[in-house]
């Protein structure tokens, strides 16, 4: 389960599944070094979307 305190390049490598969903909220650049440092709540503020949102689109991406 992916949470709000999870680092993005964490989520990303163990996740590459995710990759599609960080980029559908506008997240293009998943290997710069502040985005793969940033948390994901964190992310979410800095590109003006809700983290519980993105979140929980995340976790749905783990379930296909």
């Amino acid at each position: 389960m992916i949470t709000k305190d999870m680092i993005i390049g964490d989520v990303v490598a163990k996740y590459p599944e995710t990759v599609p969903v960080f980029r559908s909220f506008g997240m293009q650049c998943l290997g710069c070094p502040s985005a793969r440092g940033e948390s994901v709540e964190k992310a979410a503020g800095v590109h003006g979307f809700d983290a519980d949102r993105l979140v929980e689109a995340l976790n749905e991406a783990l379930k296909k």
